[in-house]
This record gives C-alpha cells, structure tokens and sequence, in this order.
C-alpha cells in the first residue's frame, strides 16, 4: 500500500505533467495562429496598371535605383506578361540588373529576350549587353571607375563576352552596336593572348618548360596576329632551348627575328632571374 508521500509525489508528478501539456498546446496555437496576430503587410503595388508599373520602373531605373527597378519590372512581367511593356520590361530589367552587379541575373533575363524574341527590333542591344555583362564581371566598382587590365582576371568571362559580341556582329552587321562590339573583341583577344603568354611566362620561370612551350604555342595558334605574339614566341624560343631541342629553338627564333625584327624579348627573357614571374 502506498504511503501518504508517495501518493503525494504521484499527484504533483500528474499535475505537473498537465501543466506542461497545457503550456506545449498554448505554444502549438500560437505558432498556428500566429501569422493571424501580425499586422498584414500591403503591397503597394496592388492596384497599379501596367502603364504605371512600367513608368514607376522606369523612373527608378534614371534615378539609380536599380534595385527598385528590377522589382517593379519583375512585378509588370508577372501580372502582365502579354502586354505591350512586357517586352521593354525585360530588357531594361536585365540593364537594372547589370548596373545593380547581378550579373547572372543579368544574363538570364538577355537570353531570355533573345529566345523569346528573336526577330524584335532591339535583339541586338540583348546579345551587347549580354557581352557587356561579362566584359564588365568581377571589376567591381572600380571597374566604372578606369578600365582594368582584363589579362589579369580569369579567361571564363572573356570568352563569354567575346562570343556575344561576335554573334552580335555576325547576325546584325549594321547594328548600331557592331562597331564597338568589333573594337571589344579586338580587345579581348589581345587580352585572352596575353593571359596566355603571362601563364606560359610564369611555367617558364618556374622551370616547367613542356608547359611554357605548350601554352607559348596555344597562344600563337589560337590569338595570331596579336602584340602578345612577340612574348608567345621568345618564349617558345627559349623554352625550346631548355628542353634541348636545338631545331625547334633555332626555327621560333628566327621567325621572332622576321617577324618582331626590333624584340629584346629573347635578351631580357634569358636575363631574368626564375624567381622573376614578368
């Protein structure tokens, strides 16, 4: 039989237990019910026409408020997708993305312009942007500022860039972008071969010859005709020379001397400590 203490420590354990039943449930029904206790948050946007998300986009976008913008032309797109703004939309939505530094943003919303439609008047500003946007990536602020030396950054976005502006070129030869797209890509290219050569340059000084040699030459046949050439084949002049092969050496160095009649490269070149990247 139970004594009078121990009864009394069951009927506690009980009650306690109910307590905390009651205080589980209280939480359970408050987190149901709690979106009901917060103050509904009112889009003010609700009620607005197409005509006046466009121009209140619009004006965001002059002012510098891209991020704003991008919004705004999200919410025309979504609610009027077939109306006559959906198209500027997007466009200037991918501009709004592109300012703001969302850049894959910024690419989607061109190439999906371009799929979408591609026989409109302005496809050619998407496939611009499109090139102007990665021309542009991982610069930074500064990157509005002055223009930085493109050879230093990794070659993924200069690719990308190049192939925009090339098909804009190709598919919209009197575009009012072809001009500047042609001077962008003459510029990548010289600057895709001179990442190449700074690489090959780097392999060479730290004794790497096969890969000097390799990347000298990637240089030459994939950017011809271009001022890194000079460097692409002093290098593979002296890297020939490392690896012993006399012939291969002679050959890149007498093609150097016809054709960069005036280069220091090989004299400099050979001078440089290894320790010396460029």
């Amino acid at each position: 039989m139970a004594s009078a203490s121990q009864l009394t420590f069951r009927n506690g354990s009980r009650a306690a237990a109910r307590g905390w039943l009651w205080v589980w449930l209280l939480a359970l029904m408050a987190t149901i019910g709690g979106c009901a206790w917060l103050p509904e948050v009112k889009d003010e946007t609700a009620t607005w026409s197409a005509d006046r998300l466009y121009n209140s986009a619009h004006d965001a976008m002059l002012e510098g408020n891209y991020t704003r913008a991008v919004k705004l032309y999200e919410t025309l797109e979504s609610r009027f997708p077939y109306g006559r703004y959906a198209q500027q939309a997007i466009l200037e939505s991918a501009y709004s993305s592109y300012r703001a530094g969302e850049t894959a943003a910024s690419v989607a919303s061109c190439d999906r312009f371009i799929r979408t439609f591609p026989n409109h008047p302005n496809v050619d500003y998407a496939y611009y942007l499109k090139g102007l946007v990665y021309f542009r990536e991982d610069q930074g602020l500064l990157g509005y500022v002055y223009e930085l030396d493109l050879s230093e950054r990794e070659p993924r976005a200069m690719r990308e860039s190049f192939a925009a502006f090339k098909e804009l070129v190709a598919k919209f030869p009197d575009s009012r972008y072809a001009e500047d797209s042609k001077d962008r890509m003459r510029y990548l290219t010289n600057a895709l071969a001179t990442y190449e050569v700074k690489v090959a340059r780097y392999y060479y000084n730290r004794g790497a010859y096969v890969a000097a040699v390799n990347r000298a030459q990637g240089a030459l046949l994939n950017y011809p005709r271009t001022p890194a050439n000079e460097d692409a084949l002093a290098i593979l002049a002296a890297g020939y020379e490392k690896l012993g092969l006399t012939q291969l050496a002679g050959d890149s160095k007498r093609v150097l001397e016809q054709t960069f009649p005036k280069s220091a490269e090989m004299t400099e070149l050979a001078a440089r400590p290894w320790w010396k990247f460029w």
